[in-house]
């Protein structure tokens, strides 16, 4: 049986990135994950947090020439409700930040995740699925399709929704669901987006535009069930002439690509995130809309916290509790924004009029008072970060004052 520190099951974008930070932490890690499927068309917008987190990991410059930064975020309400909300753009120079973060095609953040983990001294690769998982108090088995069984201290479920660690671990998960879907697709237009992310709220959903490279850009357009089915059969031509008009043509002539997919929208999140030898990141562990680009980089946040844990003494032995450990650090930010992020998708679905007004409110405060709305900003690119920088604003308004 071959014994490792770590193992990490699953090979999405989550697993990938925890095996190589684990690897280059000082643990020997196994990733049990087949290779992943290259047809993922959906693209990745990745926050100033994360980005500086896979830069420690030496990912950073390999990934920079696919990505397109974010510079600004606009909100655009585009209901045709009484009580509409303002426009408001959130620029990142205003926290001093040349960029919020920067979006990727998801192929691209996968190929050069594989070609880093394949030149990882400390990983080892397993491309058969978990076929059966033993977990006790001193270690975690795993037996894979092939036939081969390993051991290790430590074992992280990156494998989805559907996680075989989470189930055979005992944690339970609640679900819930929307009454949409997200089409996803990505497409090029006639006038330069200058690095301008735009939201705009629909009653069906947040149509949510994304920079890419070049004069390309990504779509998440959530709406109902059946009309994003009947859209799914338009012509790339009637669908591009669709997707200018929601737009208010503000980036000239829309070209749809080839590849537009739809997703059903719904919601997970497990009772528990670790206990004794294991921890569930990812999509094993959270799942929300495609709201906010706060996906993976909760995920990343995951991520981190795991990796200061078993990896803060790599020469001692993991930890019997660091599942416990885990699950102390994680609760508190995972709750919170699948919580908003949620509040924030059926506020847009509700016709209740008390909360279409609190929602317009909202976003004519942020509009009207910046200092309020760098806090909302860094608290959006890492928890934590607005509240602490507080203090310090207030000391450069005084001496601003004073001078």
């Amino acid at each position: 049986m071959k014994r490792f520190e770590v193992a990490v099951i699953g090979g999405g974008l989550a697993g990938m990135i925890a095996a190589i930070a684990l690897a280059r932490g000082g643990r020997s890690v196994a990733l049990v994950a087949p290779v992943a499927p290259k047809e993922d068309r959906r693209t990745t917008a990745l926050m100033d947090q994360s980005i500086r987190f896979l830069d420690r990991l030496a990912l950073w410059e390999k990934l920079r020439p696919a990505a397109a930064p974010l510079t600004s975020m606009r909100i655009v309400d585009g209901t045709d409700r009484l009580l509409r909300a303002p426009t408001t753009t959130f620029r990142a120079a205003e926290v001093g930040l040349d960029a919020f973060g920067y979006n990727f095609p998801n192929t691209a953040l996968t190929g050069i995740l594989e070609e880093a983990a394949a030149g990882e001294g400390n990983i080892t690769r397993f491309t058969d699925m978990a076929e059966s998982i033993d977990i006790s108090a001193e270690a975690v088995s795993i037996r894979l399709t092939g036939g081969e069984t390993l051991s290790a201290d430590f074992a992280v479920g990156a494998d989805g929704r559907s996680s075989k660690l989470r189930e055979t671990s005992g944690i339970t998960v609640r679900n819930w669901s929307y009454p949409q879907s997200a089409m996803v697709l990505n497409f090029a237009h006639s006038l330069p987006h200058q690095n301008i992310s735009t939201e705009f709220h629909t009653k069906h959903g947040p149509f949510t535009q994304v920079p890419l490279p070049g004069s390309r850009s990504s779509l998440v357009w959530v709406q109902d069930p059946a009309e994003a089915t009947s859209r799914m059969e338009l012509p790339l031509a009637d669908l591009g002439a669709l997707v200018e008009a929601r737009m208010q043509s503000m980036l000239g002539k829309v070209s749809v690509e080839d590849g537009v997919q739809v997703w059903p929208l719904s919601g997970m999140m497990a009772h528990r995130f670790g206990k004794g030898r294991i921890a569930l990141i990812g999509e094993a562990a959270h799942v929300f809309p495609p709201i906010g680009a706060q996906g993976l980089n909760l995920s990343l946040r995951d991520i981190m916290a795991l990796t200061d844990i078993l990896c803060d003494r790599a020469e001692l032995p993991v930890p019997a509790d660091a599942g416990e450990s885990f699950d102390r650090r994680r609760r508190a930010d995972i709750m919170t924004r699948t919580a908003s992020v949620d509040i924030l998708n059926r506020s847009l679905l509700s016709d209740f009029l008390p909360v279409q007004m609190l929602r317009a409110a909202g976003l004519h405060i942020l509009s009207a008072i910046p200092p309020l709305r760098n806090i909302v900003m860094r608290e959006g690119i890492e928890p934590g970060r607005g509240f602490r920088d507080i203090p310090d604003a207030l000391r450069e308004k005084l001496k601003r004052k004073k001078a």
